[in-house]
């Protein structure tokens, strides 16, 4: 066991550290005033640097990494913003990593590659107006008819709806109730009856997109099966796993940025005729905060490091997302506080900080919901929420 970076870990973070807060900073600042998603030369920009597809295979235009590799350089782009880092999220943790496991060949060689050479960009779409937490509800259906799918329904709560290239398409495929009748499809813009909703104004997760997504007999090939029903849902759940992680690692990254800002901010302000790190209380809050970023990133290194280039086990995985959910809300409080007017100035970062980080803990399954998933984990059955 060991707790040390390795000398090419370390290179390819300082790497994306160097590129990440030089080049992106100023974009980073444009996307949050005007809400827009990064601009596509960037995401290709980002595919020439090897941000892409850190742990997707060599064979698949992947640089063959590990997941805490990916982890590794989606934290350095995070601690500027979410928005510059979405693409890296997509490519590495994404629904396109459920494409990769599952999806046929045929599929995997069509779609994995472009979105590793920044051509293609996929989300996914899960939630619905009345299915969120309680995902087995959904109704949004797919109906196999020869050799082409149908699909109808209503999506809701997409992070890059609208603006993604493809997305895959949670979907009930039978009758059969719960998971058993949902699987996934591929679903391609610009497929005829597919429409998108108004871009989603939030309170955080500015420069991400969300739109609503409408489905009204959208017709694709069979090929574009990601997986199907009676056993695909657990699937798809297990390649969120990973997802998790990378939605831990946006909040770790968020605290961790929050956290050096504040740290360097008490050094430098003088209050009372002293530094304010000279006050024992800002010393207390300094260290806890230490404390809780520090408790995250060896959570999320440690899910990671037990998948390898696999996917993480849904007790690892929810606890880092429960804990960083957590945390970020937390360390981004604190540090805003801590930096008083400055923090709460929209001409400083912490602000925004604080709006994103709470976003995580929606996102990507509720926080309490990962707490039902751990207890789940422990004693090894599934409990029920209804009735």
């Amino acid at each position: 066991m060991d707790f040390q970076l390795t000398t090419d870990q370390i290179e390819l973070q300082q790497a994306a550290r160097v590129f990440a807060a030089g080049e992106m900073t100023a974009v980073a600042r444009e996307l949050e005033e005007d809400n827009k998603p990064l601009p596509r030369e960037w995401v290709k920009r980002y595919a020439e640097m090897g941000f892409l597809g850190v742990n997707i295979a060599v064979e698949l235009g992947g640089l063959g990494l590990g997941n805490l590799e990916a982890l590794i350089i989606l934290e350095e782009f995070a601690k500027i913003s979410p928005a510059v880092a979405f693409p890296i999220f997509e490519s590495s943790v994404g629904p396109i990593r459920a494409v990769e496991h599952f999806a046929s060949k045929d599929l995997v060689r069509r779609i994995v590659p472009e979105v590793c050479n920044g051509e293609m960009i996929v989300a996914v779409a899960m939630s619905e107006p009345d299915a969120g937490s309680a995902l087995t509800d959904l109704k949004t259906r797919a109906e196999i008819q020869g050799d082409k799918i149908i699909v109808n329904g209503h999506k809701r709560w997409c992070s890059g709806g609208g603006h993604s290239d493809a997305y895959a398409v949670y979907v009930r495929m039978s009758d059969t109730l719960g998971a058993k009748g949902i699987g996934a499809v591929l679903v391609e813009k610009g497929t005829p009856g597919l429409s998108f909703g108004e871009n989603e104004q939030l309170m955080g997760f500015r420069g991400v997109p969300s739109a609503d997504i409408y489905f009204d007999n959208v017709e694709v090939p069979l090929e574009n099966l990601i997986v199907a029903a009676d056993g695909g849902f657990q699937k798809l759940m297990e390649a969120f796993d990973l997802e998790r992680c990378g939605n831990a690692t946006m909040c770790l990254a968020i605290a961790q940025a929050a956290f050096e800002d504040a740290l360097a901010y008490v050094q430098e302000r003088h209050q009372f005729g002293k530094r304010l790190v000279d006050f024992q209380a800002v010393q207390l809050k300094l260290a806890e905060m230490a404390m809780q970023v520090e408790s995250s990133r060896l959570l999320i290194y440690r899910a990671a490091q037990n998948s390898a280039d696999g996917l993480p086990s849904i007790l690892d995985s929810s606890l880092a997302k429960c804990f960083a959910n957590e945390m970020v809300r937390d360390v981004t409080g604190t540090a805003l506080q801590v930096m008083g007017a400055y923090g709460y100035s929209r001409e400083f970062p912490q602000e925004q900080r604080m709006r994103d980080g709470w976003g995580w803990g929606i996102a990507g399954g509720a926080i309490d919901i990962q707490k039902i998933n751990i207890t789940s984990a422990l004693v090894g059955r599934r409990f029920s929420q209804r009735g």
